[in-house]
């Protein structure tokens, strides 16, 4: 039986789990308290602390490491690579210590699965899914400028995995499915899956499509320029306008999508049209990708942490029941997305992809 280590590093905690094919048989998060990670000048400074947390505790609890085959990381900011698995190599490796696409905890993940490896005889290291997972049409890429190009960043991992266990729920395959997808938490991304390729979908991360509890999404080009030069903003406080004090944290002061519920429940006005306004650019979204998939789906699928939200669900069924049926799978599990991608390497179902990006 194949056992297999997922591990996902994320900005204050590192999660990693063991798993068999038929279960998880030790999960554990170990929460890092900021001035902690103060220490470290870079994330990449952060390496060598994290993988000792890993190993000790798989120690502690009496895991028999060496049975473990299959180490799989959470994907990082590499260059853009097409969905699949990636085994780790040196390459990718150079690519996540220079942060050649961007600095981000998830940089560590294949960084930390490729050690474990190495300690571990014929166990072997891969990622899956990295955000910058990239299958956009070309026609999708335009902006309407050449200096600037649309950029496939987003919860790919979590909408791939979500997709794979939709299909196989109606009896179907994935790569024969036409899919609106939307991630919904602490940033949004809605993409539109078409014969198992996500062909077009909003930049999640950086300032495009709905805005989330922390995220901007989308906003006036004309006024921003202003902004930027009117001399009152640093270039890094306008940056954390876009990401990680937009959206609710700009409205309403909290990033916490159960304290807005809370507030709406007793009768805060203010909070109940924010949030309305963030269901509205969903609903928006998820139109915009129909007119991609050109009214052919077969499913709006919502998933992500505010998709436990009841009010969110019946929202977005009013709007878009004229599309397709509307299916809930709440939350997300990126240790188990990752532990099913390895299996599916390990049980011969998938070809484990080497890492060797065509930079455009």
């Amino acid at each position: 039986m194949h056992q297999v280590l997922a591990i996902n590093p994320g900005s204050t905690s590192t999660k990693f789990a063991v798993y068999n094919e038929k279960e998880c048989v030790f999960s554990k998060t170990i929460r890092h308290p900021l001035e902690q990670l103060l220490r470290y000048k870079n994330i990449v400074d952060q390496f060598a602390f994290r993988k000792g947390l890993i190993i000790e505790a798989l120690v502690e609890e009496g895991i028999e490491v060496d049975a473990i085959k299959y180490i799989i990381g959470r994907g990082g900011l590499t260059y853009p690579l097409e969905s699949g698995v990636y085994r780790v190599n040196n390459l990718m490796l150079e690519h996540l210590r220079e942060g050649i696409m961007g600095h981000h905890a998830s940089n560590l993940g294949g960084m930390l699965a490729d050690y474990i490896a190495l300690q571990i005889p014929n166990a072997k290291a891969f990622i899956a899914d990295p955000v910058v997972t990239d299958e956009m049409d070309e026609v999708a890429r335009f902006s309407g400028h050449p200096r600037f190009q649309r950029q496939s960043i987003f919860h790919a991992l979590n909408q791939k995995a979500t997709a794979r266990f939709h299909a196989k729920k109606m009896a179907k395959n994935y790569t024969e499915m036409r899919l609106i997808i939307a991630h919904l938490g602490g940033g949004i991304s809605v993409g539109a899956h078409k014969n198992g390729r996500v062909v077009d979908v909003n930049n999640g991360l950086d300032g495009e499509g709905a805005f989330s509890p922390e995220r901007s999404g989308t906003l006036p080009v004309g006024q921003l320029i202003d902004l930027c030069f009117n001399g009152k903003l640093s270039q890094e406080q306008i940056r954390r306008m876009v990401v990680g004090e937009g959206g609710y944290v700009a409205y309403l002061g909290t990033n916490d999508a159960l304290e807005v519920e809370k507030r709406v429940e007793k009768g805060d006005e203010k909070a109940k049209l924010v949030q309305e306004a963030l269901f509205y650019q969903v609903a928006k979204m998820i139109g915009e990708m129909a007119v991609v998939l050109e009214g052919k789906v077969d499913g709006i699928l919502l998933t992500g942490g505010l998709a436990y939200d009841k009010q969110l669900e019946t929202y977005i069924r009013n709007r878009t029941a004229f599309i397709s049926e509307v299916f809930v799978y709440p939350g997300e599990d990126e240790l188990e997305a990752l532990a099913m991608n390895a299996f599916r390497v390990a049980n011969g179902e998938i070809e484990a992809r080497e890492y060797n990006p065509v930079i455009k």
